[in-house]
């Protein structure tokens, strides 16, 4: 009994393996043969074709900008050169005439109606204007009898001119000796310019 069963437990054991082994064999792959392009077990995959490019949408061709020209630069004119000032008037000639008189004399001399008598025709032209007579010296004498004379000479020239039918009223008197010499110097080419009956109008 104990041998019998020793060799089933054998046979049985082979069976076993034998069945294994049978089992564990691998199979032959099949070769299967294809077009061309067929892909067999075992073969390299062949490389996947590129795709197909995009259609590519035709170039966009931008029409040219037209920018405006920039407005033209207005010309740049020089700035205007200062205007040069005006030339001051010549100094107008005095409406009346001096007078002038002899050294130490106050009596209208015979050359110096002409003056007078111009200065009157002025007057009566222009009825409103009035007159200062200033009586002036040249420098001999004192101050004091300077100032007397030149008193008689502007008195005597107002009393020509009220003798002329100037109104007395139009005429105002004064004497400054010998305080201001309308020519300076010390001989007579100075001195007969500073004996003198000086007219200035003061109202029109």
């Amino acid at each position: 009994m104990g041998n019998q069963s020793r060799v089933r437990i054998l046979f049985t054991v082979a069976v076993l393996v034998g069945s294994l082994a049978l089992l564990g064999c691998p199979k032959r792959p099949e070769v299967v043969q294809a077009g061309p392009g067929a892909v067999g077990p075992g073969a390299a995959a062949p490389a996947p074709a590129p795709p197909a490019p995009a259609p590519t949408a035709p170039p966009v061709v931008e029409a040219p900008v037209t920018r405006p020209a920039p407005p033209a630069e207005a010309p740049v004119r020089p700035a205007p050169a200062p205007a040069a000032p005006a030339p001051a008037a010549a100094p107008q000639p005095a409406p009346l005439k001096d007078v002038f008189f002899d050294f130490d004399k106050f009596a209208i001399r015979d050359d110096q109606k002409a003056a007078l008598d111009a200065n009157a025709t002025w007057l009566k032209t222009n009825p409103r204007a009035r007159i200062t007579i200033e009586g002036h010296c040249d420098e001999r004498g004192t101050p004091e009898y300077n100032l007397g004379l030149g008193e008689r000479r502007a008195k005597a020239v107002k009393d020509y001119l009220v003798s002329a039918g100037i109104a007395a009223d139009r005429i105002v008197t004064v004497s400054y000796g010998e305080e201001r010499p309308f020519v300076l110097g010390h001989d007579e080419a100075a001195w007969k310019w500073n004996r003198r009956g000086h007219f200035v109008v003061t109202g029109q």
